[in-house]
Order: C-alpha cells, then structure tokens, then sequence
C-alpha cells in the first residue's frame, strides 16, 4: 500500500488555542520512503517552556519561517489523494483541521489512519503503546524522536510492519479492514467550498 505517514509538533496540546509549529510527512511508495516533507511553522506565538522541552523547538528557530496558511496547500498536494497514517491520528490531525476550517484551504484527500490502535491490536501486549516503544520493541534503527519528520519516519516504517503481518506477502490491502482495527469510523479532512465556510470542528 501506498500512503503518507506525517506527524505534526505544537506549542501545546489544545487544538485551537495552541499552534502547529513544524509539518513532517513522508510518502511511502511499495513499501519504501519516496519523498518527505519537512518545515518549521511560525505559530505567531511563543514556544512555551514545556513544549521546547519536549520537542526542542525554540523561538528562535521560528523567526523568518512560513505561516501556516502559506503552507496547507503545498503539504495538501505532497499528500494526494493518498491514505495518509499517524500515531494518535486524532491528535494531529485535530490541529490541522482548526487551521483548515479556518483559513478555508482543502486539507488531504486521503483517508486518515491511526496507527496506535491498530498497534495494539497487531502487538498485544506491550507496556504502553507509545511510537518510541513501538520501534525499540520491533527493533528498528531509531535516534531522535518528538520532530516531525523523524517521528513521521517511524510512523511509516511502524506501518509497513503491521501491513506485513496483517497482510500477506502480495494480498491485496483492504483499507476496509485497517478502518476496522482502527475502532473509529472513516475519516477524511474537510474539503473547503469557497462559498461557505464550515464550522463544525468535530472530530470522529
């Protein structure tokens, strides 16, 4: 399966009061990394303490970078209409949805996919089930986490190994059934009329 894996860093964890501060995505073609996308956003904010703490992003890095706004249909069209996975899909992709409802620009096309709870169906039981663990546990080459393209990486390296176990080599893979193992219904970005702006801010 072909697909986009991507992962976002914020200045906190409230979508709609914190801000996106860098995009990472790699696209995943036969099972290998084909391209990436990678950039630092501007929040129009500070970085708080805790979150450079996290992610090591600091003000600094932020000055001079693009707005979010200038970048959704650049990272919409790196996307495609491809499946697009992320560990704790809702999270991120919440954040991305604020800023696309918005600022009116159609998000992905793809459908969204998250990887954690199908993690833990795929590998039951596990201490926790964050992406850190996940790849020391399938013993994959790993360095820095909690950047966006890096865990992006990981994120798509993690879904070509639950894809070989739940499919076999050659079967066709049904989306249908990563939906299933997903426990949420179908999710897709919002596409934007122009006419009319969407408000609803919902998520699965």
């Amino acid at each position: 399966m072909d697909f986009i894996a991507f992962d976002l860093e914020t200045t906190g964890t409230v979508a709609g009061v914190d801000k996106i501060v860098e995009i990472g995505a790699v696209r995943y073609l036969r099972g290998q990394p084909e391209a990436t996308y990678s950039t630092l956003v501007d929040p129009k904010k500070s970085m708080p303490a805790g979150a450079t703490a996290v992610n090591g992003i600091t003000d600094d890095m932020l000055v001079g970078k693009p707005l979010i706004e200038t970048l959704l249909d650049s990272f919409t069209e790196f996307c495609g209409d491809l499946p697009i996975v992320a560990h704790n899909a809702p999270f991120d992709t919440q954040f991305l949805k604020v800023d696309i409802l918005k600022h009116e620009i159609s998000g992905p096309k793809g459908i969204v996919l998250d990887t954690l709870p199908i993690a833990r169906k795929v590998f039951p039981g596990l201490a926790n089930y964050k992406l850190g663990t996940l790849i020391q546990h399938l013993d994959l080459p790993a360095g820095q986490f909690h950047r966006a393209e890096e865990d992006s990486s990981y994120c798509g390296k993690l879904s070509g190994e639950f894809l070989n176990k739940i499919f076999n080599p050659g079967e066709e893979v049904v989306i249908d059934n990563l939906i299933t193992l997903t426990g949420r219904p179908e999710y897709r970005f919002p596409v934007i009329e122009k006419s009319e702006k969407q408000l609803d801010l919902g998520f699965f």
